[in-house]
């Protein structure tokens, strides 16, 4: 099965070596990896060209296809035509061996697959044993967050498994799939850890709506996607997010689009929501953003909190005003 790898990266010269590096360990090695770079100045471009990895093609784009979705519309421009799957790796991330292969079996044992995920491995702590007040699946514990735990207390969230979202949006993440080794189907995974059969790139682009950092684009992608077919998540394809901080936006712009996305993909998913969804997504949207308030003032990072905070608020009385189109 020949598969392409697209990496879009910016300002990120040290995350993207030790990704190409762990991808030169993989027991399955892609037929063509397209590194698609909207740096502005020449650190990547200087690596990329004084190495040597394998099917390497690099493409250093303008202003004009600069941002992730944009340079993601790139990348699959440029993906060979005999390719079949197309996958696509935060520039920040870095992978098990067996990352690809785990990757690409799932599209043998699920042929009905159009999409399949992969799973971080290193940002969530499970245990097999019951943890007080914990979120369980699968015979897997993990802490629940406070966030989740003041939401259940004010009856903000149902259960609605992870990797759906509900009426009202503001579901579980992958992040609460355990790493049990299986392969879950879902409606959405994360763009970062994420592949899709060529013929799905073909017909279906990434919405430029989402500019620049463009987060939960990848959300808006797979939900389209899910309109045609399914899509899994298989927890054996395991890698690692560093959380590169470069090229990342200011915690207010974060807080603003974590708001105005949110709202929109929820839209992408349910275009005429009920009263009681519109009102349960909207008080989820208060709770969230008073307890960054709060984190402004007890938590170990109080002007972060405080600016993403402010960003949430601004962006909740811009939906009242200005929606997202």
């Amino acid at each position: 099965m020949k598969f392409s790898l697209i990496i879009c990266t910016y300002q990120r010269k040290e995350a993207i070596e030790q990704l190409l590096n762990s991808v030169t360990h993989q027991t399955l090695y892609p037929s063509e990896i397209l590194v698609v770079d909207g740096s502005i100045d020449t650190e990547t471009q200087t690596f990329i060209e004084a190495s040597s990895y394998k099917n390497l093609h690099y493409f250093l784009v303008e202003a004009t296809n600069r941002g992730l979705t944009k340079q993601r519309n790139f990348g699959i421009s440029k993906v060979a035509i005999d390719s079949e799957i197309v996958c696509f790796l935060d520039d920040d991330t870095i992978l098990t061996p067996t990352y690809f292969q785990e990757l690409l079996k799932t599209y043998r044992i699920k042929p009905d697959a159009l999409a399949v995920g992969g799973y971080i491995a290193n940002e969530v702590k499970w245990s097999n044993a019951v943890i007080k007040n914990g979120y369980c699946i699968d015979g897997y514990c993990r802490k629940e967050s406070v966030r989740f735990q003041l939401r259940k207390k004010l009856g903000l969230i149902d259960n609605t498994p992870p990797g759906f979202m509900p009426t009202y949006s503001h579901g579980r993440s992958i992040g609460h799939l355990p790493p049990s080794n299986k392969v879950y189907p879902v409606e959405f995974f994360m763009g970062g850890v994420a592949s899709y059969k060529k013929e799905v790139v073909d017909k279906i682009q990434f919405s430029t709506y989402f500019e620049g950092y463009g987060l939960y684009e990848d959300l808006d992608f797979c939900l389209r996607v899910a309109k045609l077919g399914n899509l899994y998540v298989n927890t054996a394809a395991q890698l690692a997010h560093d959380h590169h901080e470069a090229g990342r936006p200011n915690k207010y712009k974060y807080g603003k689009m974590v708001v105005r996305n949110g709202w929109y993909v929820w839209r992408v998913k349910y275009p005429k929501p009920t009263l009681k969804a519109k009102l349960l997504f909207h008080l989820n949207v208060i709770v969230l953003l008073k307890l960054r308030f709060i984190n402004s003032i007890t938590g170990s990072h109080k002007k972060e909190a405080f600016t993403e905070a402010l960003g949430r608020l601004v962006g909740w009385f811009s939906l009242f005003l200005n929606k997202p189109k």
